[in-house]
């Protein structure tokens, strides 16, 4: 099984900053794409930024230029560094990752799903 634990979250005001971290754990063989996904009250659950094994990124147009996903592949963490943080910015933040893990005979894929994290700014 893999297990993800988000940690980051919180409250600030407009124009502040917060880093989310999802950390995974459990039997890995190899992590394919991390991901940061949200969902606003009474909203859809909507991707944020996502990036790639190779560290190609993609990011919604409302995060571009104030949000940066990254990763460290030798603990198996992606981040979520945002700035420039705006009311319409609250949300539960979830992170999401697919990959391999070890199985008897041949890996399977998953896909896991943090407990999310909530993000609040104030105006």
């Amino acid at each position: 099984q893999v297990q993800l634990v988000e940690s980051g979250g919180g409250l600030v005001q407009r124009g502040g900053s917060l880093r989310l971290s999802c950390a995974a754990s459990g039997s890995i063989v190899s992590i394919n794409t991390m991901a940061w996904y949200r969902q606003a009250p009474e909203k859809q659950r909507e991707l944020v930024a996502v990036i790639t094994s190779g560290g190609s990124t993609n990011y919604a147009g409302s995060v571009k230029g104030r949000f940066t996903i990254s990763r460290d592949n030798a603990n198996n963490t992606v981040y979520l560094q945002m700035n420039s943080l705006k009311p319409e910015d609250t949300a539960v933040y979830y992170c999401n990752v697919l990959g391999l893990r070890a199985a008897v005979g041949s890996p399977l894929s998953f896909g896991a799903w943090g407990q999310g994290t909530q993000v609040t700014v104030s105006s």
